[in-house]
């Protein structure tokens, strides 16, 4: 089989930091692979020297077949590509499909697709729009993406949007795609979309790297898995033959628990209840709509839903940075809504943020000042006005080695810590607060999985120990995991609350794309059984590995 892209020993240095350490990468015509690995691994950085956004300090690249036959001296018979900007790969059929879509909103999913490689008329006087529709509508039929040409990026889902990215790379002649993180936005029965489109590329010659973080993923959709550790490439696995606690501690270098181990809720009275809210985002529109919940003591209460759909201001709403427009917030009866965030946190409501930057630290201080963040005007920390600083570094001292946060110095700016680190002290300082309920947005965004297994081990705890926990995540596999009850949000409302363990990854997908829970049991009920009798599960031809 021809090999589509080989990377012989990348290596990408910035100042202080090696992001690629001497890394081979070999990727098979028309096959999936996936390149798996933590946050801070190394993979998109990889995969931006491919794509020609960084220049490698050491190594080649070669793509279709370049330098693959040794010349019997321990070399290559052709030269390397160089490709010093995205168009150079690009005109070599690498196409790069970033995490946060590049798209014009205001403009139809054609003017999008085309944007920069328009077909002209009049000798190049003015565009083709009916051609540039037409070559657009072909490309989506002959891939099977059923998009309109002329929808508005604007007004269509997630996942189309998406594909437009990917029509738009075909559209430049890619025979390459590089999906960063694709499914970060989308919903499950999006994921299968998309992993169907994957199938559908293949089938046509087209090859598919694509970067996660997620175990799952990577064996559901790839051919084949190389995993990326501290910037090193640590081993390429076959899908249909590794499972998922091989691929955990290549990841990691050690044994990693990866199922959240937990027993039965035993919940007490609500400690913070939510009656009516409704907020508007920054601009002035509607985000949250009459939402009501209740969380009690010893319990998960979780919230899932694709980003962007209310909750962050749902979350700044009842943690006090957010004014609401209607509705209360209450914290063991009381009525907090106009307290503000200093009041919550002295009521013992801890809040790990969605953006760690401008909510959970502050990049120039060092840990012993963040660690001080919110304490700064209660014992043991200050006493007569004045702070005890000593009292501060043992505190800071102790997060530092309770969550293992690297480098183990106090004296370290917060801005000096990788995103996975600065994210573990913020959890360490929130989850000592002694609290009456955490609100934890995305909690091991950025973690790896080591981190993220205690830290799920430490919501438990603290729910075990009845304090009200609030988790919002977008990650379903997580918030499903750990939450003893699950609300779906959608468009600023809540869908449901459901058991998470009565309820189908299916049917919460459902009521993450906005179908009513009865529309989502009607589907429920209307699904017919397999061969054997059962429910077919999603994705349950899903192992690409295993059906070649």
């Amino acid at each position: 089989m021809t090999t589509a892209v080989h990377l012989d020993g990348i290596t990408k240095r910035f100042p202080g930091v090696v992001a690629n350490d001497d890394v081979d990468l070999a990727v098979e015509a028309g096959t999936v692979h996936a390149l798996l690995g933590e946050n801070g691994a190394g993979k998109t950085t990889l995969m931006n020297v491919l794509y020609g956004l960084y220049e490698p300090t050491a190594g080649d690249v070669y793509v279709n077949g370049d330098g693959l036959e040794p010349d019997g001296d321990g070399g290559y018979v052709d030269a390397p590509r160089t490709f010093d900007t995205p168009s150079d790969a690009i005109d070599a059929g690498i196409g790069m499909i970033h995490q946060h879509f590049m798209l014009v909103d205001p403009m139809t999913v054609a003017e999008n697709v085309t944007l920069g490689n328009e077909p002209n008329k009049w000798l190049g006087l003015a565009v083709d729009r009916d051609r540039a529709r037409r070559e657009v509508a072909e490309l989506s039929e002959r891939y099977g993406f059923d998009i309109d040409p002329e929808a508005r990026i604007e007004d269509v889902s997630v996942g189309v949007q998406q594909r437009a990215e990917i029509l738009k790379a075909l559209y430049r002649g890619a025979d390459v795609l590089i999906l960063d993180e694709p499914t970060a936005v989308l919903t499950p029965q999006e994921v299968d979309d998309l992993f169907a489109v994957f199938d559908e590329l293949t089938a046509q010659g087209k090859t598919i790297i694509f970067i996660t973080h997620k175990l799952g993923e990577a064996m559901h959709a790839a051919d084949d898995i190389t995993v990326l550790r501290d910037g090193e490439n640590v081993g390429t696995v076959d899908a249909a033959t590794t499972d998922r606690e091989s691929l955990a501690e290549l990841m990691v270098g050690r044994e990693v628990l990866l199922e959240v181990e937990k027993g039965p809720a035993d919940p007490g009275a609500p400690v913070l209840s939510v009656d009516g809210l409704t907020a508007s985002d920054d601009r002035g529109v509607e985000a949250v709509s009459d939402v009501s919940f209740d969380v009690r003591a010893g319990e998960v209460f979780g919230i899932a839903g694709v980003d962007g759909n209310g909750q962050s201001e749902l979350v700044e709403a009842i943690t006090g940075l957010r004014t609401p427009d209607g509705g209360r917030v209450h914290l063991d009866g009381e009525d907090v809504t106009d307290w503000s965030r200093r009041e919550r946190i002295d009521a013992h409501m801890a809040y790990v943020p969605e953006d760690r930057h401008e909510r959970g630290l502050v990049m120039d201080f060092d840990l012993v000042e963040n660690g001080l963040l919110g304490n700064q005007h209660s014992a043991p920390y200050a006493r007569g006005g004045r702070i005890d600083w000593g009292r501060t570094r043992e505190h800071a001292e102790e997060i530092i080695e309770t969550y293992d946060v690297r480098p183990p110095n106090a004296d370290t700016s917060a801005q000096s810590l990788s995103g996975g680190n600065q994210q573990k002290f913020i959890v360490g300082r929130e989850f000592s607060r002694d609290p009456r309920v955490v609100v934890a947005t995305h909690p091991t965004r950025g973690v790896d999985i080591g981190s993220t297994e205690f830290i799920h081990e430490r919501l438990v705890a603290l729910r075990d120990a009845g304090v009200a926990v609030l988790v919002v995540s977008a990650q379903l596999d997580e918030v499903r995991a750990l939450s003893d009850r699950l609300a779906v949000i959608h468009d600023g409302r809540i869908m449901d609350v459901v058991d998470p363990e009565a309820t189908t990854e299916e049917e919460l997908g459902l009521l993450m794309a906005g179908e009513t829970p009865e529309t989502v049991e009607a589907d429920a009920t209307d699904t017919p059984p397999d061969a054997d009798g059962a429910e077919p599960s999603p994705g349950a031809n899903a192992n690409r590995g295993g059906e070649r």
